[in-house]
């Protein structure tokens, strides 16, 4: 297997180590190394190498060092691979949050939160809607967890359909500039890392509009020449016959709420609905989907028999007949649950306290539905095909 380094016209020395012993080492401008019988990284067997790269310039004595993994990602039909297995995604869409230091950086909240992931079964997250700090991808890279890395482009949408946001003014050539600059900046600095599996362009945005088909398109068409290696997606909130957008992606992820911001409170509609859908997506697509978020905000403690909205058992009743459905489906490779934890937002009477669709709380206690995930997702193994 080869591997590549991007020399920019100048002269290195590229050393790659297994355990100390040199197994592949480069000297010029091409910066190529082919690894014979490489040990391949993989969700839950994450496998690095030591990467050294020194600058052979005159009075420049310049060393970088990182650990990296080595690993192949492709879509194929009804299927995401990575080293050429099925892999299905199992986890969520997390936020950089938590009580006491909110959205700052927390070395120990990072690594309490990858233990959480290993302990719940998960393999994967989303980070959702922005890139996290790469200290956070470095432990993925570490613990051998998948990631679906998000430009932050959310709110590109007014949710008002009469209302248009791809215009001038709004989201015009000046922000498509700007969001072609972030994708350059964001494959620059985590290209690297093998945890990243996937880049995802933005969240629910208003793909339903005519000027969203060009804007997208030039956004995907870019990321892709950037980084030919990895598969792209778009988050939808739209109808499958909507959005001008999913046709120029790799996998389809799909954000539903149904018996929570819909029909409210009824939990028998779910599984008609959503498998309907769902279907209709592979229909119109065929193409592997994610369901990207789903879920329902709950108070920790609060408890009701039948179960009602906001308390810990109409989570687990609402959770358990989404994926009920997600297990018929052969071309669904991925559930991703909104959210880790509970987060803080703005003020508002439709928050209490935050967001509190988390799996666990702020502070990283579980509800109910963790146990009910932790024992499903350790039966599911991450390599497998339906």
């Amino acid at each position: 297997m080869k591997y590549s380094i991007e020399s920019e016209g100048k002269n290195f020395h590229v050393i790659l180590r297994d355990k100390g012993e040199i197994v592949a080492e480069s000297r010029g401008k091409d910066g190529v190394m082919e690894v014979r019988s490489p040990k391949l990284w993989e969700p839950g067997n994450s496998y690095l190498y030591n990467l050294e790269v020194r600058l052979l310039e005159k009075d420049n004595f310049d060393v970088y060092r990182m650990e990296i993994g080595i690993r192949t990602v492709k879509v194929e039909g009804k299927q995401f691979l990575i080293n050429e297995k099925p892999f299905y995604f199992k986890g969520f869409g997390k936020h950089e949050d938590a009580d006491i230091r909110g959205k700052g950086l927390d070395h120990v909240i990072n690594v309490k939160d990858f233990n959480l992931l290993k302990w719940i079964g998960a393999n994967s997250f989303r980070t959702s809607h922005y890139p996290y700090s790469e200290e956070i991808l470095f432990l993925a890279d570490k613990y051998g967890i998948a990631v679906i890395e998000e430009a932050p482009a959310v709110g590109l949408n007014l949710w008002n359909r009469d209302e248009k946001v791809f215009t001038k003014g709004r989201v015009d050539e000046k922000t498509l500039e700007h969001h072609l600059e972030v994708m350059r900046d964001l494959i620059y600095r985590d290209r690297n890392h093998p945890s990243v599996v996937m880049w995802s362009v933005a969240n629910e945005a208003a793909t339903y509009e005519d000027g969203a088909e060009e804007y997208f398109k030039k956004v995907i068409e870019e990321t892709r020449k950037l980084d030919p290696t990895r598969p792209i997606t778009i988050v939808e909130n739209v109808a499958p016959k909507e959005t001008k957008v999913s046709k120029y992606v790799d996998v389809i992820c799909v954000n539903r709420y149904y018996s929570w911001y819909t029909d409210c409170g009824d939990l028998s509609i779910i599984e008609y609905q959503l498998e309907k859908e769902l279907k209709e997506w592979f229909e119109i697509y065929k193409k592997p989907l994610i369901l990207s978020e789903f879920g329902a905000d709950t108070i920790s403690g609060f408890h009701s028999d039948p179960p009602l909205m906001f308390t810990e058992e109409y989570q687990q009743e609402m959770i358990k007949k989404f994926v009920e459905v997600l297990d018929k489906l052969d071309f669904v490779v991925g559930e991703h649950v909104w959210n880790f934890a509970d987060f803080m937002t703005k003020q508002h009477i439709t928050r209490v306290v935050g967001n509190r669709k988390g799996v666990f709380t702020r502070n990283r206690q579980p509800k109910m539905v963790a146990h009910f995930l932790r024992e499903r997702w350790n039966k599911i193994p991450n390599f497998w095909k339906k």
